[in-house]
């Protein structure tokens, strides 16, 4: 069903990669952006642009106008750029959440997929984690506290009324996410740390990927669904360093790194089976291999 979809955060790099996706598919797509001058990727995938902030309920509504699906990839977080923060990217999902549902319902916008994340908090090391995995964060670190605004705006989605998607993405890396390039940069001059003792685990999805499921989750929309979208095979964190520094020459990086996530093992079964979809990047192997 080709249909009207508006896209907030329709100038970043997940919208990037998605956009394209989805006019090759029919749709009529509305790329949703507080900057126009960074547009020009969405324009040159055939998107239309709307100019409106995620705070301005009235202007939010006017860009939702006409679309009978909304997708909202809306972040604030640290990039290559220097744009974003933490506590900012904390509070668009606190508060943005309801001013986007507020939105859709003025304009009549019958469906949402809203981007979350996996590390929702702590997991006993090693364990592994589902859609039904009961999280409890704290507010003492940044992770925790973007896992209780993550949880916060999950739960003003599924209040909503709307008939909602949620994928609940691995760490994003890929072209464009800043991540990997940083990784094999420090690699290379081998200043490149593990965060703490490198047992961790990290749950990675490869931008490619998280785009090609929200794709599928449009197409097949399995109504009133939470999923988990990561790779096949979570890995500890020594294992993913110890890989990117290989592949430069270079002995297995030290300890002593910051530990800015939690431990978080998530398993991608259920996306698989509801959505038809399989990450093209299975494992870190073939997503980092430079």
């Amino acid at each position: 069903m080709n249909e009207t979809i508006s896209v907030l955060g329709g100038n970043g790099v997940y919208a990037r990669h998605l956009l394209p996706r989805l006019t090759r598919a029919g749709h009529r797509v509305r790329a949703v952006v507080r900057r126009p001058e960074a547009a020009d990727a969405a324009r040159a995938c055939g998107a239309d642009v709307a100019v409106a902030d995620i705070f301005d309920a009235e202007a939010l509504a006017r860009a939702l106008e006409g679309a009978s699906l909304v997708i909202n990839i809306a972040t604030s977080l640290p990039g290559p750029s220097g744009r974003g923060d933490f506590d900012a990217n904390d509070r668009l999902r606190k508060e943005g959440a309801h001013n986007v549902v507020a939105a859709c319902k003025a304009a009549g916008a019958a469906r949402l997929i809203q981007q979350s994340i996996g590390f929702l908090g702590p997991t006993p090391a090693g364990a592994w984690s589902d859609e039904d995995t009961v999280f409890a964060p704290t507010p003492d670190t940044t992770a925790g506290r973007a896992g209780l605004a993550a949880l916060a705006m999950e739960a003003a989605i599924k209040a909503s009324g709307l008939d909602w998607l949620i994928l609940r993405g691995g760490l994003f890396y890929g072209p464009g996410t800043g991540f990997d390039d940083g990784w094999h940069a420090r690699a290379a001059a081998g200043k490149l740390r593990l965060p703490g003792d490198g047992s961790d685990y990290v749950s990675l999805v490869h931008i490619a990927d998280m785009a090609a499921a929200t794709a599928a989750a449009v197409r097949v929309w399995p109504s009133r669904s939470t999923f988990i979208v990561c790779d096949d095979e979570p890995a500890p964190w020594r294992d993913v360093f110890g890989f990117i520094a290989a592949a430069h020459g270079k002995p297995p990086p030290e300890p002593g790194g910051a530990r800015n996530f939690p431990s978080f093992r998530m398993r991608n079964a259920r996306a698989r089976a509801a959505l038809g979809w399989a990450p093209f990047h299975a494992t870190y192997r073939e997503g980092l291999t430079r």
